[in-house]
């Protein structure tokens, strides 16, 4: 069975690459702060920063090496863990339940900044 390329790195520039890398890392920043204040309370946005370019790098690297996506998800996931677990210094147990928050929350926001974006090119005119 042959491998399908669904996105090709080597097209664009290394300024979108660095722009689409940023918004990622920004987006699973942003969720990754509410998922945490949602978790835990009152916490620092610099810790989120922090966490939020994980997920994307995992997936950048993946895509320019060609790597099974499969296998691209559990290690997503487990830097996401990672990260957390270094940064907010908390039990594995709650941490698993703040990644857990995390995949939901961006999940849910992902789903519909980009339904939202859909709308907005479909409108006519």
């Amino acid at each position: 069975m042959g491998m399908v390329v669904l996105q090709n790195v080597s097209s664009a520039s290394a300024a979108q690459v660095a722009g689409t890398f940023a918004l990622f890392a920004l987006f699973f920043s942003v969720t990754a702060h509410l998922a945490a204040r949602n978790v835990l309370g009152d916490v620092e946005m610099r810790r989120a920063v922090a966490v939020g370019p994980g997920i994307p790098a995992v997936s950048f690297v993946f895509v320019a090496l060609g790597w099974p996506a499969p296998v691209a998800v559990p290690l997503a996931l487990a830097v996401d863990f990672g990260l957390f677990r270094l940064l907010y210094e908390r039990s594995a147990r709650l941490t698993a339940y703040l990644t857990l928050i995390h995949v939901v929350v961006s999940i849910i926001l992902g789903v519909i900044v980009f339904g939202l974006l859909a709308l907005i090119q479909s409108a006519p005119g």
